[in-house]
């Protein structure tokens, strides 16, 4: 049974020379095209087709804002960006709206032919430079939950530390004992998954929290 496509680009030449390409590939059936994002939602509900190929940069409406629009109210039609931008700011928000796959418009034909193919197989396709931008973001995130998890106080603390102070300076300076600033230390060291007063000292500077 062939994969059902539409191709959505605003440059003729390119969704012209796609489409010709990938009409030659076994297995696989262009069902429709379109130029903009609002072509391509019409498009999604009319032909309901397997997986749409969707540029990024278009006129009335992008590629990621048609891609969350068709992936709320068609989440069974996979979408896969091919683009000439891969840049974080496309990059995250694309597979953000939904996005199961990222390539780069100069990835080779029989390339781009088995994306598609492992795409509707369950697999993510992402270029490189797509997973690189995607693991930064996920490590991002994971030290902004990780930083939620402290208490105010733990935070005041984990100041401190970067300041280069002891227990004894920063139990002077937060008006608390030294026993009650060993404990802060000990349970933010736990929580940010740190070994040391070196790491936690780097860690705050590194997100920003001292001047």
């Amino acid at each position: 049974m062939s994969i059902k496509i539409v191709v959505v680009d605003d440059h003729h030449v390119v969704r012209r020379g796609l489409v010709f390409f990938l009409r030659t590939q076994k297995g696989l059936e262009i069902v429709g095209e379109a130029a903009n994002g609002i072509e391509a939602i019409e498009l999604a509900k009319s032909l309901q087709p397997d997986l749409i190929l969707m540029d990024l940069v278009m006129p009335e409406m992008d590629g990621i804002e048609a891609t969350r629009i068709i992936k709320k109210k068609l989440p069974e039609i996979k979408i896969m960006m091919l683009t000439s931008f891969s840049d974080q700011d496309h990059v995250i928000p694309a597979l953000e709206a939904g996005a199961s796959g990222y390539q780069l418009k100069d990835i080779e034909p029989d390339d781009l032919v088995i994306s598609i193919k492992k795409i509707m197989g369950g697999e993510n396709q992402l270029h490189p430079k797509a997973t690189s931008h995607l693991l930064a973001s996920l490590n991002r995130s994971q030290a902004r939950n990780a930083l939620e998890e402290l208490t105010n106080r733990e935070l005041d603390v984990l100041k401190e530390i970067a300041k280069g102070k002891s227990n004894k300076e920063i139990a002077i300076s937060l008006f608390i004992t030294e026993k009650t600033v060993k404990t802060h230390v000990s349970n933010l060291l736990g929580k940010l998954e740190l070994t040391d007063r070196t790491q936690a000292a780097l860690y705050a500077v590194k997100h920003k929290l001292v001047d």
